[in-house]
């Protein structure tokens, strides 16, 4: 069988069998990469969705984009940071697609519904706290939610969150401390209002 020659501009000569070798190195690294890295997709679409079904498909979706764009990876030791940043983007794609799409419904279905004050009892029986704080988390910017998430959820050190995002420390530490004061202020209104009921 004759082998296929491919002339690349400027003259190179490129076998197709050396092309093919190159893409298998590709998938060989894509999958150690993955083995050690395919977890934190789950991990990091499940604390923003806070569903199973909804993280895994969302951590499938992140690594089949991962594995469509890691030859255009230029820092192949950034893998693990860009898988994250690629799986919060699709998480927070997917949670506010739900939202609409369940606002759209409510809408339809109860057009002229308007829930009662809730009492402190009912607030308490209700997880309204909860709801609260997913609230307060989901009207952070971007990129103080994901170092948050990062830090509190994840268990992550600065040191490896600046890794991952690739970003300075102090920079992380900045952001951490203005994601929890903003968090605090918003929970402490809602706290001040329960008390107040």
């Amino acid at each position: 069988m004759q082998e296929l020659v491919l002339i690349q501009p400027g003259g190179t000569i490129r076998s197709e069998s050396s092309r093919e070798a190159a893409q298998a190195d590709a998938r060989h690294e894509f999958e150690e990469r993955l083995v050690e890295c395919g977890p934190l997709a789950y991990r990091v679409a499940r604390g923003v969705l806070r569903n199973t079904a909804d993280a895994e498909d969302v951590a499938q979706e992140a690594l089949l984009r991962a594995y469509r764009s890691f030859h255009r990876l230029r820092d192949r030791n950034r893998f693990r940071g860009w898988l994250v940043r690629i799986s919060f983007r699709i998480a927070l794609d997917r949670l506010r697609s739900a939202k609409r799409r369940d606002l759209r419904d409510l809408e339809w279905s109860q057009p002229a519904y308007q829930p009662h004050p809730a009492n402190a009892e009912d607030i308490a029986a209700s997880n309204e706290f909860q709801t609260h704080l997913d609230r307060a988390l989901e009207e952070l910017p971007e990129k103080l939610r994901l170092v948050l998430l990062l830090a509190a959820m994840e268990g992550h050190t600065i040191d490896e969150i600046a890794a991952l995002l690739a970003i300075p420390v102090g920079t992380v530490k900045s952001r951490i401390f203005v994601a929890r004061k903003k968090l605090a202020e918003k929970l402490r209104c809602h706290v001040s209002l329960t008390k107040t009921r």
